[in-house]
């Protein structure tokens, strides 16, 4: 691991560390590692950071059970910054036990909604949410619980209207109808029990592929 000599650390030996999620793109925490830290996070494939308060190694869900699954590391230019690619277990990376750590509004103080990074995945959590906590008069609730024949139904609808949009080169239209396939897809795969992270994982495993034949 010899590349880790090429990084700057700090005065202390240490390194910011920037944990993104693999695969929908949110930035989820920022930590310190030293080269104790980032040996073990490679060799292990799970993440250690070192805790400066405890001025010890720190294995991000031992006690938590919020374990981090080390996808992939870089540097930036300057090789003095880490951004971790990682697989979040319990989608919980704070203390707090929010998904990410950088809930606030820095003029206001107050919690705020997630830097809008991966749209479609805010969405889906937000119809996830519809599922198991159902709302008087919500859309969403209306197609879950007719099931299927409703839902499905719709998305071919919408599909027929976003044809429509595409054929008269309506741009405006064009993206308002491929927001409203991908909503009533997203209830569709919510209804199944499929994840929209299952969906993406898929395309992340299809990065480089083969190229499909005509």
């Amino acid at each position: 691991m010899s590349f880790i000599d090429n990084l700057q650390f700090d005065q202390n030996g240490l390194i910011p560390a920037i944990a993104q999620d693999w695969v929908d793109g949110s930035i989820l925490m920022m930590a310190w590692m030293n080269k104790e830290s980032l040996i073990k996070t490679l060799e292990s494939g799970e993440v250690h950071y070192w805790s400066r308060s405890r001025k010890e190694l720190w294995h991000k869900g031992k006690t938590s059970g919020h374990f981090q699954k080390l996808k992939g590391i870089r540097s930036d230019c300057d090789s003095d910054t880490l951004l971790l690619s990682i697989e979040q277990i319990g989608s919980i990376s704070c203390h707090t036990g929010k998904r990410s750590c950088f809930f606030k509004d820095l003029q206001t103080s107050q919690e705020c909604l997630q830097p809008p990074s991966d749209a479609c995945s805010e969405l889906f959590r937000v119809i996830e949410n519809r599922k198991k906590n159902p709302e008087e008069g919500s859309y969403t609730n209306s197609l879950l619980n007719e099931g299927d024949n409703k839902i499905l139904k719709k998305i071919g609808e919408e599909t027929a209207e976003f044809i429509m949009a595409c054929k008269d080169k309506d741009q405006i239209s064009v993206a308002n109808e491929a927001a409203d396939i991908i909503f009533h897809l997203q209830v569709a795969l919510a209804h199944q029990d499929v994840s929209w992270a299952e969906v993406l994982e898929i395309l992340v495993k299809r990065r480089g592929g083969p190229r499909r034949n005509q």
